[in-house]
């Protein structure tokens, strides 16, 4: 699938804009812009998750969904004299923080600083420190807790990276919070094609973009019951297990390029899933196996268990070095992501049979 430029546009735009957990509004508002064009209908929740509708009046109601939010820190205690120690927001990784800039989000707007970390020539004739919550700290230049202040930074400040897009051998993208932002690129992309090739659907489509999924599925668990959905089909990112250091017994075979990877989980509704597996096998699109015991940990847990159970499946993107500041993904993967959803969704009735035999 070739990408169209304004759809490149509209992704490096909207990855390049911090949305971590809690303060996901500037980013869902580049999202909200990009698909207002493809759908009847924009709303909006208390607390930030974004879904454009197409035909809102129809009864029988389909998500197709992403989270929105990036992890990040929180500024937790600042010292006497001016440094700063964090603590999570998410699943942020403290191994691949020292040495890393940061920008600090305070009430006067962004300000940079460090994770400083003690240098080699120092570490010579000691067992060597490893990074921790309770040892990693940011320095912004002060020499004082006032001084710190006085710029704006205050306990609470959200912290996230600055590291920005780019295509790498013309076979990834590569960014910093492609999980899940690459996810609402996607579900935008199937809006658009349904638009643009004036596909009509029997139902109603509500694309959906969540917020707080890093902490705890809290987004997706709000708006399924606003939605109160029939169907759900949530995308999500999932490990590349070709990389190093990572066991394949454990989290299983999927690699990059290989195509979208399909979950087979307790939460997994067998009728959605087979539908998605049909099509992809109808249309040929290459399609990886995963499975998952008690939950995916993924929105799919949250729309499964909501309403008194809804039928939901789960297509994942395979994705390299999660939770850092380079993740990628091969753009091949995301094209076959997008046209798997599309067709699936063309291939939905309200008449479907959802209930097990």
């Amino acid at each position: 699938m070739k990408f169209e430029k304004k759809s490149l546009k509209f992704l490096e735009k909207y990855l390049n804009t911090s949305s971590p957990t809690g303060y996901e509004h500037r980013g869902q508002e580049i999202w909200m812009d990009y698909i207002r064009p493809y759908v009847d209908k924009i709303e909006v929740d208390h607390y930030g998750t974004c879904y454009g509708i197409i035909n809102p009046e129809a009864e029988f109601k389909v998500v197709i969904e992403a989270h929105a939010d990036e992890i990040s820190w929180y500024v937790n205690y600042i010292t006497d004299d001016g440094l700063i120690y964090v603590i999570r927001n998410g699943g942020s990784d403290q191994t691949i923080a020292p040495s890393k800039v940061v920008h600090i989000h305070g009430e006067k707007g962004i300000v940079k600083g460090v994770f400083g970390w003690p240098a080699i020539h120092t570490r010579a004739n000691q067992n060597e420190p490893t990074p921790k919550i309770e040892n990693i700290f940011i320095d912004c230049g002060a020499v004082t807790k006032k001084e710190v202040e006085d710029m704006g930074i205050y306990v609470g400040c959200m912290i996230t990276y600055p590291d920005e897009f780019f295509e790498m051998n013309d076979r990834y993208f590569v960014c910093r919070a492609l999980d899940n932002r690459i996810g609402g690129f996607m579900i935008a992309e199937v809006a658009r094609l349904l638009k643009e090739n004036k596909k009509t659907i029997p139902f109603g489509l509500y694309i959906t973009n969540s917020v707080q999924e890093e902490v705890g599925l809290y987004g997706a668990d709000m708006i399924a019951d606003t939605i109160k959905p029939n169907i759900a089909i949530v995308t999500d990112v999932t490990h590349d297990t070709t990389t190093p250091m990572i066991e394949k017994k454990k989290e299983g075979d999927q690699k990059c390029g290989d195509g979208p990877v399909v979950f087979f989980a307790p939460s997994i509704h067998h009728t959605i899933r087979e539908l998605i597996i049909e099509t992809a096998k109808n249309k040929k699109i290459p399609f990886q196996r995963a499975a998952a015991s008690r939950s995916t940990g993924t929105d799919t847990d949250a729309f499964a268990h909501s309403n008194g159970g809804v039928p939901s499946a789960l297509i994942s993107l395979p994705l390299r070095y999660m939770h850092t500041t380079v993740e990628m993904v091969s753009k091949e993967d995301v094209g076959n992501v997008i046209r798997l959803i599309y067709e699936t969704l063309l291939k939905i009735t309200p008449e479907m049979k959802l209930k097990y035999h």
